[in-house]
């Protein structure tokens, strides 16, 4: 079994985020909360549902050109039946994205109705864009606006202060940084929230959260790895020894032959997040009974 990462992170800066989101609730007509479509159930911080309490909320799966097709719309449906609005969306292609206006004026229909009867039908909605670190919010909201107001990069944590951006005369989002769960009581969750990159690397051993990783692909997805790395193991290989055979077939070696473990891990990770692996989705919504 590979060895199993403690992955608890939840810097200050992110009770202090917390507090500022629940202070800017007030200041909004709606909640749109960004999943990552691979992992929609660890991607989604419980806090969320909390601090909306009872304002209209959207999901929005983003990366679904890289989760499983079939899985995402059984999760689109799933969060449909919670009574919550969902989009599908891919920010580097732009799928799904004009799908969210339409989306926005369908959830807040009453709103705008009850504007229109006093004369302010030109009142602009107002929305707050929530979501773990590097779920994609900036990339999205930047995607709607059409420009790069909102700052993006790779990686967690980049979205220091809040920020108004106006897609349109009649609709202002606010983007707010990543928030992570306070605390990871399911060791999976974490782990899986590490394969995608939404906790940052320095704070986990690269080699054992791929080792981790390529086990669970090997037990989920046996043939992707075979055609992308050409190994052929055991069904019940573990961690170590599928990315030992990984670095082999790649010539990852060095002085004595041994098997460049360090190189071969970030080669995985970099491949299994970009999506050159495979789609993968890790979780299905009938696990997780009527209410996340």
């Amino acid at each position: 079994m590979a060895e199993e990462l403690n992955v608890q992170w939840y810097p200050g800066h992110m009770t202090k985020t917390r507090r500022q989101m629940e202070a800017d609730l007030k200041l909004v007509d709606a909640v749109c909360e960004l999943l990552d479509a691979r992992i929609p159930y660890s991607s989604r911080n419980p806090d969320i549902a909390e601090i909306c309490g009872s304002k209209p909320r959207m999901v929005i799966l983003n990366r679904i050109d890289i989760a499983d097709p079939e899985m995402t719309k059984k999760w689109t449906d799933y969060f449909k039946s919670q009574g919550l609005f969902v989009i599908q969306t891919d920010c580097k292609s732009r799928k799904g994205i004009n799908t969210f206006q339409p989306a926005v004026r369908a959830m807040l229909a009453e709103k705008l109705a009850k504007y229109a009867e006093k004369g302010q039908s030109g009142r602009a909605l107002k929305l707050m864009v929530v979501g773990i670190p590097n779920v994609g919010k900036s990339t999205f909201i930047n995607q709607v606006t059409g420009s790069k107001r909102a700052k993006a990069e790779n990686r967690p944590g980049v979205t220091r202060g809040k920020q108004w951006v106006n897609v349109s005369q009649n609709l202002l989002l606010l983007d707010t940084p990543g928030i992570l769960w306070p605390k990871f009581e399911d060791k999976e969750v974490g782990m899986k929230l590490a394969y995608t990159g939404a906790v940052k690397e320095d704070v986990l051993d690269v080699e054992s959260l791929a080792c981790a990783l390529i086990q669970m692909l090997w037990q989920r997805y046996p043939d992707a790895v075979k055609a992308r790395y050409k190994i052929d193991m055991p069904e019940d290989a573990e961690g170590w020894e599928l990315l030992e055979a990984c670095g082999r077939k790649r010539g990852f070696l060095i002085s004595g032959g041994e098997i460049n473990t360090e190189r071969m891990a970030k080669v995985l990770m970099e491949e299994y997040r970009c999506g050159k692996l495979g789609n993968f989705t890790f979780e299905d919504p009938s696990v997780y009974g009527e209410s996340l």
